[in-house]
């Protein structure tokens, strides 16, 4: 199973946060690679699926992935495979000037 950790942006949105100030959460998932693992998260956590990928399945441009502290390739495709202990940090990232 990954360990897929969010970052506190997108923690406020669990059940569980109920809007309290959250920090990051970290969900054991299984899968075996980035888009298995999301699919996992989104079963667990349907209203995350929004803010995480867009309409056609890719990550959204403000969100980023790391597996075991990589940025994935390509948001598009999420094919990459991951090992048996993987770590998954899902974030929004910062843009702007």
């Amino acid at each position: 199973m990954a360990r897929v950790v969010l970052a506190s942006a997108l923690s406020r949105w669990l059940p569980q946060a109920a809007g309290k100030p959250t920090g990051e959460v970290a969900l054991e998932v299984a899968g075996a690679s980035v888009g298995d693992v999301l699919a996992g998260l989104f079963a667990l956590h349907p209203n995350l699926r929004g803010y995480v990928v867009d309409e056609h399945g890719a990550v959204r441009h403000h969100v980023a992935v790391f597996v075991d502290g990589d940025a994935i390739r390509d948001k598009r495709v999420l094919t990459q495979s991951l090992g048996e202990r993987a770590e998954v940090y899902v974030m929004q990232a910062l843009s702007g000037g």
